[in-house]
C-alpha cells in the first residue's frame, strides 16, 4: 500500500463524523476491490456471504485464519479504508474478541463490525451479554483507531419490534460504538424513527425494494453498504452465461461483460 493505515483510518473516521452519506460497496475478493476502487467509491467493506462463496464455503463457515488473509490481501491491494465483516468476531469470550480485533488491525483494517446473532444457539444474544461483547470490540478496536460498528440482527431472523432494537443500538452506542446498524430495514419511515433516536452514525443495507441512497441521504443515514448483493449479482450473471452455453449455445452473455475501458483496474 502507498498511503499508510494510520491515514487510512483517519480517513475512514472523518467520513463518519462528515454529515453526508457516503456508500460503501462489499467486495469479495481482491479483483471485485479493484474494480470498486477504480470506479471512484472511498471506502469499502467486506462481505461474510461473498467472501464464502469465494471459497466455495457457506456464509459463516470461514475460518478466522482465512478472513483475517482475505482482509490482509484486500487492505496490500487498494489504498480505501476497508470496514471487515467480523461476524461474531471468531470469540465467545471478551478476550477472544480483543484478539481477533488484534488480527484484523495488523491486517490493515479501518473498521469491522460485531454482531449479536449466535448462530450456535440460532438465537440473539440477550442485551446485556451483547452490550458487554460490544464493549470490549470497541475497547480493543479504539487502541488501533478502527471504527466499531455494532450490530442488531434481530430483523434478519425473525419479525422484531422497532423499538427494541432502538433500545439495543443506543445501548451498543454507550458502551462505544461508532456506528450502528441494523441489517433488513427496508421501510424509510422505521429507519428515520432508528436515526432521530439512536443519534449516531447508522449504517442501512441497501435491499432491492428498499429505499435508494438518495432517500436514505434525506433521513440522515450515513452509511449504506451492500452486504453480499454485488458477489450474488457477479455469481448470477455467471450461473446464466454458463446456462445459455449449455443451452442454446450462444454467447450473448459476453456483451454484459466489463468493458475493456473498466478493466485499468487490473493495471
Amino acid at each position: 500500500m502507498t498511503t499508510t493505515t494510520d491515514t487510512i483510518r483517519a480517513r475512514f473516521r472523518a467520513l463518519h463524523a462528515a454529515p453526508e452519506t457516503f456508500v460503501i460497496p462489499n467486495p469479495w475478493d481482491i479483483g471485485s476491490a479493484k474494480i470498486l476502487a477504480s470506479l471512484g467509491f472511498v471506502a469499502m467493506a467486506t462481505t461474510s456471504s461473498g467472501h464464502a462463496a469465494s471459497l466455495g464455503k457457506h456464509d459463516q463457515h470461514v475460518t478466522r485464519d482465512e478472513l483475517v488473509e482475505h482482509v490482509a490481501a484486500i487492505t496490500s491491494a487498494v489504498d480505501l479504508p476497508i470496514n471487515v465483516d467480523a461476524e461474531r468476531c471468531f470469540a465467545d469470550t471478551v478476550d477472544g474478541i480483543a484478539e481477533t480485533i488484534e488480527l484484523l488491525a495488523a491486517a490493515g483494517a479501518a473498521g469491522c463490525s460485531i454482531e449479536d446473532y449466535d448462530p450456535v444457539t440460532g438465537a440473539i444474544d440477550p442485551v446485556e451479554t451483547a452490550t458487554a461483547r460490544v464493549a470490549a470490540a470497541a475497547s480493543a478496536a479504539h487502541v488501533h483507531g478502527i471504527v466499531l460498528t455494532a450490530r442488531a440482527e434481530a430483523r434478519l431472523h425473525g419479525a422484531a419490534d422497532l423499538g427494541e432494537i432502538i433500545d439495543r443500538l443506543i445501548g451498543y452506542r454507550e458502551v462505544g460504538a461508532d456506528c450502528v446498524y441494523a441489517p433488513g430495514l427496508s421501510d424509510l419511515a422505521e429507519i428515520e424513527r432508528l436515526v432521530q433516536a439512536v443519534g449516531m452514525p447508522i449504517n442501512v443495507l441497501a435491499l432491492p425494494h428498499g429505499p435508494s441512497v438518495g432517500e436514505l441521504a434525506s433521513v440522515g443515514v450515513r452509511r449504506v453498504s451492500t452486504g453480499g448483493a454485488l458477489a450474488w449479482a457477479a455469481y448470477g450473471a455467471l450461473a446464466r452465461g454458463a446456462e445459455e452455453l449449455l443451452g442454446p449455445g450462444t454467447s450473448t452473455y459476453s456483451l454484459q461483460g466489463l468493458s475493456r475501458q473498466n478493466r485499468h483496474a487490473f493495471d
